[in-house]
């Protein structure tokens, strides 16, 4: 078979296929790489009496993993708030 129908026969990935790789992935790995890559859900939410719009609201929601957020945090829950305390003692001193 010539080169060329090679190629036109070859299948285009898809974009879920791009970032999910070529292998079979389980739902633990999508949820994975969705927390490494960090996901924004927004929608709206109207709450509504015989056709009378009472309460609207914009929601978003970020969706990733906290050393992802927070780089510089110490993943030590104990040290990281220790650490947060004392600067918040600082700043008490500091000000009186």
């Amino acid at each position: 078979m010539s080169p060329r129908h090679q190629k036109s026969r070859t299948r285009r990935t898809t974009e879920a296929e791009e970032i999910l790789g070529p292998e079979d992935a389980s739902l633990l790995d999508i949820v994975d790489n969705l927390l490494n890559k960090g996901v924004v859900l927004s929608g709206d939410l109207t709450l509504a009496l015989a056709q009378v719009d009472l309460v609207y609201a914009r929601l978003s929601l970020l969706l990733s993993a906290a050393d992802r957020v927070l780089p510089g945090e110490s993943s030590d829950f104990v040290q990281r708030h220790h650490e947060r305390r004392v600067v918040r003692v600082r700043r008490r001193r500091t000000r009186a």
